[in-house]
């Protein structure tokens, strides 16, 4: 059995206003983050897009650090979830804000 290291996650304490803003200034992670608005978890293969699994590391990583996205291991594979409850104490109304935008159409 493998057996995979935990990720590390700041404490809501710990998250800076302007990580938590560039990592939503990216359209990718800010797909995640709106996914994962809509449900209660969800795997990084869920979420890929299609993209190279590095790529995908690298989002993940940044929104861990963040602070906006919890990642457990479930097995072999990695759930993600949204850390509302930790944002909203940090950070009062600035996700439902973020969340309440509409995504700009593509022209």
């Amino acid at each position: 059995m493998v057996l995979m290291r935990p990720f590390k996650h700041p404490a809501a304490s710990e998250f800076a206003l302007e990580r938590v803003l560039y990592a939503l200034s990216d359209s990718i992670r800010l797909e995640i983050v709106r996914h994962l608005a809509r449900v209660d978890a969800a795997s990084c293969g869920e979420l890929d897009g299609g993209r190279p699994k590095s790529t995908v590391s690298h989002h993940f990583k940044v929104l861990r650090e963040a602070g906006l996205v919890y990642t457990e291991n479930s097995g072999t594979i990695h759930m993600n979830s949204l850390r509302r409850t930790d944002m909203e104490s940090r950070f009062p109304g600035l996700l439902a804000a973020i969340l309440s935008q509409q995504t700009p159409s593509a022209s």
